[in-house]
């Protein structure tokens, strides 16, 4: 399999996997088991696809969020975002610096997939019993935002899962409402995180040999596939629960667990 084709392969695993409640993390160990690892600097271009991807997808609401903040609600929504960004990184940055992160192999990914699916069918059970409630409270934003840190801690977790469902949990039960509140929030939270992780690299002179042909076309993919599923997946929750997402997880976690190498 030639390079350019696997970076196409994994710029679209990326595009599916990042905002799906899944791990893109469970998905590119599998990949990457077959494809050949990437560079730091690969991944992180392939990330900013995904960001892109949001922002595209949500372009009439971040302009109605931008272009109106004098309204109240539209004021308040935006502080509510720029609290849980400010939570995952004063939070978030003290824990990377202490390399407090389990590493992206096999055992650890694969136990967060499994206890992560099993999380979701608890939490969406108990928020369905407290009706459907849309509002983004001040809670609800302050525990986004550390649910964020606790998925950089933890690979396999899917940062998307748990940031919704703790949101679920807190009130707001609403699915598309989280979703959304989640998706718009890793939009400066994947930007930081991403800049900050290609500073390290410039510094560290690790650009030096990428292949700027697979990267391209990595990001590119990453961004058409992104867009794509955000935008599918907007839709599908609101006729439907994420009990799916939920038990695929569990099934992946356990087929690592049980066909890959503990040291993968």
């Amino acid at each position: 399999m030639s390079d350019l084709f696997s970076a196409l392969l994994l710029g679209i695993l990326e595009g599916l996997t990042e905002f799906l409640p899944i791990s893109s993390t469970g998905h590119l160990l599998i990949a990457q088991h077959w494809l050949g690892a990437r560079s730091d600097f690969f991944n992180i271009v392939v990330q900013a696809g995904a960001i892109l991807a949001v922002v595209l997808a949500f372009r009439g609401r971040l302009w109605e969020l931008a272009s109106n903040l004098r309204d109240p609600a539209n004021r308040d929504y935006v502080l509510k975002l720029g609290v849980a960004f400010l939570v995952t990184a004063l939070v978030g940055l003290p824990v990377r610096l202490a390399g407090w992160e389990l590493p992206e192999t096999v055992t650890p990914v694969a136990t967060a997939l499994v206890l992560g699916g099993i999380w979701m069918l608890v939490a969406e059970r108990v928020a369905e019993k407290r009706g459907d409630v849309a509002t983004i409270t001040w809670k609800v934003a302050v525990l986004v935002g550390l649910a964020q840190v606790v998925a950089g801690v933890f690979p396999g977790t899917s940062r998307s899962a748990a940031a919704i469902f703790l949101a679920m949990l807190a009130g707001t039960s609403r699915r598309s409402a989280a979703a959304e509140f989640v998706f718009l929030l890793a939009i400066p939270t994947m930007f930081a995180a991403s800049g900050y992780a290609f500073l390290e690299l410039v510094k560290d002179g690790g650009l030096n040999g990428e292949p700027w042909g697979d990267v391209a076309l990595a990001f590119a993919a990453a961004a058409v596939t992104g867009f794509v599923v955000v935008r599918w997946l907007m839709g599908y929750i609101k006729r439907h629960r994420f009990t799916g997402f939920a038990i695929y997880r569990i099934a992946l976690g356990l087929g690592l667990l049980a066909f890959m190498p503990a040291g993968s």
